[in-house]
């Protein structure tokens, strides 16, 4: 079975999302053996972020790793899980919102496709970028 790095590439969506994890230093901690649970934004929802916001933090490794970092839970985290939780902490240490009214959530993030199993952990598609607290 692929590791989350593997998982993601291999799906073909996540091409922003593989870019920004080496330029934040981060491929080889998700290739750990974790687990983690990964809310992973597609291209659609690197997208959908103000003009040049994906350029300024591919210049500022440090805010860059946060937000990602803020898109990770450590453990396993599947979709019926989420059922059971209002929030998690993420691996940059601020909480998200987790709720499965009107379908499931991350803060407002809707999940697209959820439980997508690798080796150490489980993806979740997104459809927009989460971002922390300042």
């Amino acid at each position: 079975m692929k590791d989350i790095v593997e998982t993601a590439a291999e799906a073909g969506t996540f091409t922003n999302l593989g870019t920004a994890l080496l330029a934040a230093g981060l491929v080889k901690t998700l290739k750990d053996p974790g687990p983690f649970t990964v809310f992973a934004p597609t291209d659609e929802a690197f997208a959908k972020l103000p003009p040049g916001t994906v350029e300024a933090l591919l210049r500022d490794k440090a805010k860059l790793a946060a937000v990602l970092t803020y898109h990770v839970v450590p453990g396993k985290v599947i979709a019926s899980d989420v059922a059971k939780l209002s929030e998690g902490t993420t691996v940059q240490g601020q909480t998200v919102r987790l709720s499965t009214a009107g379908g499931v959530k991350v803060n407002d993030a809707n999940v697209i496709k959820a439980d997508i199993v690798a080796s150490n952990g489980v993806i979740h598609v997104i459809d927009t970028v989460i971002l922390p607290r300042n």
